[in-house]
């Protein structure tokens, strides 16, 4: 088996990531690097593949300059395996709390669910024929064809049931199939494809997933424990395969149908072992609030123990290990970590030097001034006066920003940044939303209008605001 990176060049994803994401190019460029060193390390002999570590990388910069975004765009580019996890969530072993390779098997379940999807997508047109099958017996009131049943004892619930002496077996020509109703089959299933059916009611049998055998509830840092208890009981004889009846339309029933055929198609044993493969070699870990879990050189006793425990137990994850999971075990050895925090009381030097050693590369991205801020609201594929023209688009009204309007609201927004906490991008969403409060108010009841945002309005709506400065700690 194995498992091809998408080729992208650092320069490709640099300019990908300059699509959603203002500047910070020295941090674009790291992880341009490392996501093309992992490409390259596949190219390289088996006998030194091995012994390529990946380079992973910590960034340091204030909150909202976009460290998780830059993160979050790369695993969808490369189409990784990929997970954001709060290193302040995690607790040393032996307390309460999430031990930190709860993050690899989180991670093996998201690489479950892409390759599944994956191999679902690929099935989807033979499951779409079986499952019109299925939909055109079931209309002519015929029974699909039946499973071959077993001629020994079946476990059925906590008892062994043995077919009476003298029960026919079924025939293969007894499942009443289109050799039996060919006219009558071929003229429904005409029917079902041309849509005049879809409208019909029917009864199908589904599986029943709101009421388990056993309901388990388990504590803190018990999220395996759960997983593995649960996973026990439904194996047990009544765990599986309860099904209700639900009477649904014809257009629903063939979705139904056609997911049920698709995993039927799918080979779960492959699944499992493409995932654990995509996680060891493609998997990616962003740690964000590193910093959280430093402990400051002039600190003694208290929770600065805890934090270098967690550091303690994040070495062996991050330097290479085996991590036990429910489909299998894991090497850590070529997951890439990314590390984020904003390092403003502790320093990277605070971490314990064996951790610091397997973080080679360190990015500090800049905080976002005036002009960073304008970039942001016109530049993106995803700019939020975009967004917000979206959503006043779906009441009717063109709403449009002037150019005095954008260089106000990024003036008024490092403004708010210098005199509160420095947010970064983060400030822009409350500006926007304090300017725009009163037209999302009434925007229903406006009907089809066109409103010009000037700069003019911007300063009137947010001047006031601004200029009290106890109220602008509460609204901006």
């Amino acid at each position: 088996m194995t498992f091809s990176l998408r080729t992208f060049t650092p320069r490709e994803i640099v300019s990908e990531l300059d699509r959603y994401i203002v500047g910070q190019n020295k941090a674009k460029r790291a992880v341009a690097v490392a996501l093309r060193n992992r490409w390259r390390r596949q190219q390289v002999a088996p006998e030194l593949r091995d012994e390529i570590a990946p380079k992973n990388i910590i960034m340091i910069g204030p909150t909202g300059v976009g460290k998780t975004e830059i993160a979050r765009r790369l695993a969808k580019l490369s189409q990784a395996p990929f997970i954001k996890v709060e290193a302040s969530k995690f607790t040393e072993v032996g307390y309460v709390g999430r031990d930190v390779e709860s993050m690899i098997r989180d991670l093996v379940e998201i690489a479950i669910q892409m390759v599944r999807a994956e191999q679902v997508e690929s099935v989807r047109t033979r499951a779409a024929d079986h499952a019109e099958e299925r939909l055109v017996n079931m209309l002519l009131g015929a029974k699909g064809p039946a499973p071959a049943q077993p001629s020994g004892p079946q476990l059925f619930s906590p008892f062994l049931v043995t077919p009476a002496p003298g029960t026919p077996a079924p025939s293969a020509g007894a499942s009443g199939g289109k050799s039996q109703l060919a006219p009558e089959f071929f003229e429904t299933r005409g029917k079902l494809r041309s849509g005049a059916l879809d409208d019909e009611m029917l009864e199908l049998d589904v599986a029943d997933a709101s009421n388990p055998l056993v309901n388990i509830f388990a504590g803190a840092g018990m999220g395996e424990m759960e997983s593995n208890l649960r996973d026990m009981m439904q194996n047990l004889p009544g765990g599986r395969g309860k099904t209700k009846k639900r009477k649904v339309k014809v257009s629903e029933a063939r979705k139904i149908l056609e997911n049920e055929e698709a995993q039927k198609l799918v080979d779960m044993d492959n699944v499992q072992g493409e995932a654990i493969e995509r996680t060891e070699q493609a998997g990616i870990v962003f740690l964000d609030e590193i910093d959280k879990v430093a402990s400051r050189q002039d600190a003694k006793g208290g929770p600065d123990v805890s934090r270098e425990g967690v550091q303690r137990d994040l070495l062996p994850v991050v330097e290479g290990s085996t991590v036990s999971t429910k489909y299998g075990p894991v090497k850590t050895d070529h997951i890439l970590f990314i590390a984020a925090g904003a390092f403003h009381v502790s320093k990277v030097s605070d971490l314990i030097p064996e951790l610091q050693g397997r973080f080679p590369i360190r990015v500090e991205l800049d905080s976002l001034e005036k002009n960073d801020f304008v970039r942001i609201l016109t530049e993106p594929k995803t700019a939020l006066t975009r967004q917000y023209e979206a959503l006043m688009q779906t009441e009717g009204i063109k709403l449009r920003f002037s150019e005095d309007a954008i260089e106000a609201l990024a003036e008024y927004a490092t403004e708010a940044n210098r005199r509160a906490e420095n947010i970064g991008a983060r400030r822009l969403h409350t500006i926007m939303e304090a300017l725009l409060e009163e037209l999302s108010f009434s925007a229903p009841e406006m009907g089809e209008t066109e409103i010009l945002i000037d700069g003019a309005r911007v300063k009137k709506t947010l001047e006031p605001i601004l200029s009290n400065e106890d109220l602008a700690k509460y609204i901006l």
